[in-house]
């Protein structure tokens, strides 16, 4: 890197400073994102994922300790550069072993529905770290696009983005929506029920679709039950209750992925 292609580096020592201010909210707080219209992404795995998709951060923050030992295309991509002490990075951080280096980077969020984009819809899931997994399964199967309907975890929360994995990335994501925001829509839904509907092993599923997924413990609403084509039940010899939800995620969009190849 030459003196020209130098990324500006700035060093915050104070906790009062305004920038350390908004990390630490940003870091902390499940919706600061949605005010400050950026996201905080802790952690190597994190960051390397949003290289990987071709994306750059904003600004990266390092540790004091960590800086020297940064790897060098983390300087060469992130165009200003924040150091902090150990103590400040770790008080800004939202793990209990802080990893010494975030990026901070453009909300890419989008009130826009892809009409025949596969999609999973997720109504009022609650649990961030159910709905980071969701994320995970739903982009490692081949899902385009998932869309989060009020009452659903914020998706660029940092506990969705940490249980994600950096699935976020590979996926285009809606979030805020009503059921009748859903109208754009163009791709059969099916819904699914611990106890309602077919069995999904003899089920033809449309390819694509639509996969609704709800409240962990309420499931599907009823105005999404009544936009459905088909409704799935997964069978369990086993005699348990119920899955989680983020489990029959992953069984839902196995099962579709497949009919996909057939």
């Amino acid at each position: 890197m030459t003196p020209m292609d130098a990324p500006s580096v700035t060093h915050i020592t104070s906790r009062d400073n305004p920038l350390l201010k908004e990390l630490h909210k940003l870091a902390s707080d499940s919706t600061a994102y949605r005010k400050q219209g950026r996201v905080w992404l802790e952690g190597d795995h994190l960051c390397r994922a949003v290289l990987k998709r071709g994306q750059k951060p904003d600004f990266a923050v390092f540790s004091q300790s960590f800086w020297p030992i940064a790897p060098v295309q983390y300087e060469k991509l992130a165009i200003n550069i924040i150091v902090l002490p150990d103590k400040l990075f770790h008080y800004i951080s939202g793990l209990e072993s802080p990893a010494n280096m975030a990026f901070v980077m453009d909300l890419p969020h989008s009130l826009q529905v892809h009409p025949q984009a596969s999609t999973v819809i997720l109504d009022r899931v609650q649990d961030a770290g159910n709905v980071g997994s969701i994320l995970r399964s739903a982009a490692a199967f081949g899902v385009k696009q998932v869309i989060a309907l009020k009452g659903t975890a914020a998706l660029w929360s940092p506990k969705v983005l940490r249980a994600g994995m950096g699935a976020h990335f590979g996926l285009h994501l809606v979030e805020g929506l009503e059921v009748a925001d859903l109208e754009p829509l163009k791709l059969p839904i099916i819904v699914t029920s611990s106890h309602v509907g077919e069995l999904l092993q003899n089920q033809l599923l449309p390819a694509p679709c639509a996969w609704a997924l709800g409240h962990e413990g309420q499931g599907v609403c009823d105005a999404l039950l009544a936009r459905a084509a088909l409704s799935v039940r997964i069978g369990q010899p086993g005699g348990e209750e119920s899955l989680n939800v983020a489990a029959a995620a992953a069984i839902c969009l196995h099962a579709s992925s497949l009919a996909v190849q057939l």
